[in-house]
Parts: C-alpha cells; structure tokens; sequence
C-alpha cells in the first residue's frame, strides 16, 4: 500500500493565465516575431510576474501565438497581472490578446529539452476558457472567479456570462473580468445565438412541414366525407344522443418531436387550430 502511495502524485492546484494574440497565424512570419516579442517584454514588466518568478512560483510555456503563465502562489496573481497587460495593450493597438483565467490541477513534469513543464486539466481548461473570448477579453472560469468574488474590491470586476459548452461537450461557467478601462464588456461571439440563427429554426422547418403535411391530408379526408353519397340512417332503436356522428374526424394531439421539450406549445397550438377548423356536432360538449 506503501508504495502505491507513494507512486501517486501530489495535488497541486496552479492559478493558469492563457493569453494569446488574435488574427496571430493571418500575419506575416515578421510581424508574428515582432508581436510576440511585444508580448514577452509586456509580461516580463507586469509586478505579479517578477513577483512570482522572484520567488519561484512561475512557470512560463510558449503555446507559439502567446503563453501561459502558470502561478503557483495566489489565486489573485492570474487576474492581477491580466489587468497589467490590458492596460499595456492599449500602447500597442496592433497587439490584440484575448486572455482566459482557470485554477485547476497540475502535474510538474520534465520536457523533451529538460526543462521544468506542467500539464494537467488546469492547463487545459484555462485554454477553453480563452478560446470562448475576443479581443480584449479577460475571461475567467467559474472556478476561478468564485475565489475573487470572496473579496469586495474584485466583486465589481466580475460579470457572470452564463455556462457554455466548449470541446468534448464540457459544460462550464464563465466571468468576463472588465472595468470601464480594462477588458472587453461586450458579449463574447461564441455566446451569441440570433434569433435566425440555424440552431434554433433548425427543429422548425421539420415539424412545420410535417404540420402543414397533416392539414392538408385532414382538408382531403373532410372533403371526401362531405361529397360522398349519404348513408342509411341507423336503427331508431339506438338513442340519437349515444351515435357518433356519420361524418367525423378525430384529431389526436400531436407529439412535439423536437429536443426542446419547452417548444411543446407548438404542437398542441396546431391540434387546437385544427379543431377550430371543423364543424362540432350539435351532441358534442
């Protein structure tokens, strides 16, 4: 057991800042080089990073458009220093970054050139997370803001945006970190969803065609009831009041086969327009 034990690796929750230049692979080999040299000299001036490299709780990874910046000594340190580089973005308009925020697990490993690297699903998500943003965006995880929101002078930096599914179905919550100076308060893209928009009139055009299919089949059974010769009147001694009437039609609801259980309305709408449409038998209630 022992020795199982010690074959686990240690929990370690790093405080991951993922920043990246946006339109970076349209531009030429010459002025990615020079953007991205824009981008080191920027991180390497903001006070968390020489803070925490300083005291050797930085781990620093290329991801070629930008980096990741991984602290291991606060929770504040990520969002602090995402705050230093929106604010020296605006000397370098050609420079856009989007940047995402996530605490999460790591693992410490040994690269292929034998440096110190990380990996591990804070890494990973803190990648998710900027990939929701635009330019000028500063998104955090729910994970994450949820640690600043304990304090009050980050509570009016934080803006809830709502959870968003991102690769492999995962679902998570997101925070766009902005003040009136700094970051991005208009709506990420990928959250968008116009009213036109393919996914939502996608379940529509089916079922409106299946709808307009089954009124017109219903109009030709009435008109062929309405044109046939009339039928022998049954016996008298049947109580007029128990015969169902010669010439009727029976309209079932309609089942909503659409994956928006809520749109449900829509198939019982048609049921109760086509029984509008039709003659009720002086019997019926």
């Amino acid at each position: 057991m022992s020795s199982e034990r010690e074959r686990d690796l240690p929990l370690e929750i790093g405080h991951v800042l993922f920043v990246d230049i946006v339109g970076y692979s349209k531009l030429l080999i010459n002025e990615q080089s020079e953007l991205l040299e824009h981008l080191k000299t920027m991180v390497r001036g903001t006070e968390q990073v020489r803070a925490a490299d300083a005291a050797g709780k930085l781990i620093r990874l290329a991801t070629g458009d930008g980096m990741a910046l991984v602290f291991r000594n606060s929770p504040e340190a990520p969002a602090q220093c995402a705050l230093e580089l929106a604010r020296a973005d605006k000397e370098h308009p050609e420079l856009k970054l989007r940047m995402g925020i996530h605490s999460g697990p790591i693992n410490e490993v040994i690269d292929v050139n034998e440096r110190v690297n990380v990996t591990g699903a804070g890494i990973n998500m803190a990648q998710r997370v900027m990939d929701c943003g635009d330019a000028g965006h500063i998104l955090l995880s729910k994970r994450a803001a949820d640690d600043l929101a304990q304090y009050r002078h980050w509570q009016p930096f934080l803006h809830d945006l709502g959870e968003v599914e991102v690769k492999h179905g995962v679902r998570i919550g997101l925070v766009n970190l902005h003040d009136n100076d700094r970051g991005n308060p208009a709506l990420p893209s990928k959250l968008h969803r116009p009213a036109d928009a393919p996914v939502r009139a996608g379940w529509r055009r089916p079922l409106v065609g299946a709808a307009l299919l089954v009124l017109l089949s219903l109009g030709l059974a009435l008109a062929w009831f309405r044109t046939r010769p009339a039928r022998l009147s049954p016996p008298a001694a049947v109580a007029k009041e128990t015969l169902i009437p010669e010439k009727s039609i029976a309209v079932l609801p309609f089942e909503n086969l659409s994956e928006e259980k809520q749109n449900a309305y829509f198939a019982d709408g048609i049921q109760d327009e086509i029984l509008t449409g039709f003659p009720r038998s002086p019997t019926s209630k």
